[in-house]
């Protein structure tokens, strides 16, 4: 099983390309199915996500010709399946985008019930209530959800929560129904905007992406395009609060720096100085960090899936941190691991009570999810002395070249999957 091994105590310095939004590429390919024409989609990151989810595309026949390792051109003239198979799906929770998707273009969909990271409850009953809005009937049978409709047709659908996951899958069904579609209470993150995007390149009108109602005139038909998908504010957010952590320096490149509004307030707040460009972020800790208090919300608040690396960053500032987590109640495994590494935290229901130590000690831990392993890999990297990360699968779901980009940035971190390259690891850096 691979690992991460580091050793930490270095500032890391330098400068770090951000890739594509991987939240975003996962809805623009599942919305690419939705015409016969090519799609060429750029700025697609390599992470183990979006590779399942090719993959799974390619299984209901789906042409994929990946043209170089962050484009890929898509071609779904030869659809011959609307059935998905689970083997693909029990991987990844944004299989569920497939629903929408084959829904919108060919009336029928059959999708496993989605996998992903264990972070807590994330029903879908809203992303049928929509689907059934729309006059679609769904059942959930042998752990399949399927949906059909005669045609779909435009309705008033009103979320009861603000669910990014259910404001994609019903904007991609609406955008190929009869009618006049509005959607309330919607998602506003940057990524549903990139969808709503990508759709309208393709012919689609959809007006409102980004606000709370969104409102769709559905096509008869969508037709090929060539487009960019936007960077990944969560990749941005975690080298930026590396930074923080190791009070260090670091130019993240690539980014909009609008998409980080959220993030950046936090890091001015704990006393970084932090220096805005057209494309990029600066961020430098050159003292001693101080304690705040965060709440997770959705978007323009702070991010849920920022929540782990303020609170390893926080585990390092003077003062007493609380940090509310209203999103997902899982959300903090991770803190059992922190605390090994000698953080001084205490979860009370949605909330953790960080109070700041001077130094975290080495030790080894295991990645929870996704976000929360690339945490842990931040507070391994503040760390004296030489830790390990276990199941570093869920990093790799989410995050490129991510031992390769820190290690640009001075890190020594290694990945590896035995004692003797640990050994080869701990001589080297004797």
């Amino acid at each position: 099983m691979e690992q991460y091994i580091i050793r930490g105590g270095n500032p890391l310095v330098g400068e770090v390309e951000i890739g594509g939004a991987k939240n975003a590429a996962l809805g623009i390919l599942a919305a690419a199915i939705m015409t016969d024409d090519t799609v060429l989609i750029e700025n697609l990151p390599d992470v183990r996500d979006i590779n399942v989810l090719l993959e799974a595309m390619e299984s209901i026949g789906v042409k994929v010709d990946r043209i170089s390792r962050h484009a890929a051109l898509l071609n779904s003239e030869h659809v011959g399946e609307v059935s998905v198979e689970y083997e693909y799906i029990k991987k990844i929770r944004a299989s569920y985008y497939l629903i929408g998707a084959l829904l919108g273009k060919y009336k029928k969909a059959e999708v496993p019930l989605p996998g992903g990271c264990n972070i807590g409850s994330r029903p879908i009953d809203l992303h049928l209530k929509g689907f059934k809005a729309l006059g679609a009937k769904v059942s959930i049978r042998n752990g399949f959800i399927i949906a059909q409709a005669d045609h779909l047709h435009g309705s008033h659908i009103f979320l009861d929560t603000v669910s990014v996951g259910a404001t994609i899958n019903i904007m991609m069904a609406a955008s190929m129904a009869d009618g006049y579609t509005i959607i309330e209470n919607c998602a506003r993150e940057p990524h549903v905007v990139d969808v709503a995007n990508f759709l309208n390149s393709m012919g689609a009108n959809i007006k409102g992406a980004g606000t709370d109602v969104i409102r769709i005139r559905g096509v008869q038909k969508l037709h090929k395009t060539e487009y960019s998908i936007i960077p990944d504010q969560i990749e941005a957010g975690t080298f930026m609060f590396a930074a923080a952590a190791t009070k260090g320096d670091v130019m993240v490149k690539n980014v909009i720096p609008k998409h980080l509004e959220a993030t950046t307030a936090k890091l001015l707040e704990i006393g970084c100085e932090v220096e805005e460009f057209d494309s990029a972020v600066r961020v430098v800790a050159s003292k001693r960090l101080h304690s705040t208090n965060v709440k997770t919300l959705p978007y323009p608040g702070y991010p849920t899936d920022m929540q782990p690396q303020i609170g390893v960053t926080l585990a390092l500032a003077q003062g007493t941190s609380i940090v509310t987590e209203s999103i997902f109640e899982n959300r903090f495994k991770y803190m059992d691991e922190l605390a090994r590494m000698g953080a001084v935290v205490r979860v009370e229901g949605n909330t953790a009570i960080i109070t700041g130590v001077e130094k975290l000690s080495a030790a080894r831990v295991c990645a929870p999810d996704l976000r929360a392993g690339a945490a842990l890999v931040i507070a391994a990297l503040a760390a004296e002395g030489v830790s390990t990360v276990d199941d570093i699968i869920y990093i790799q779901r989410g995050y490129e070249c991510f031992e390769e980009k820190l290690r640009g940035l001075g890190a020594e971190i290694e990945r590896i999957n035995s004692e003797k390259e640990a050994q080869k690891f701990l001589l080297r850096i004797v």
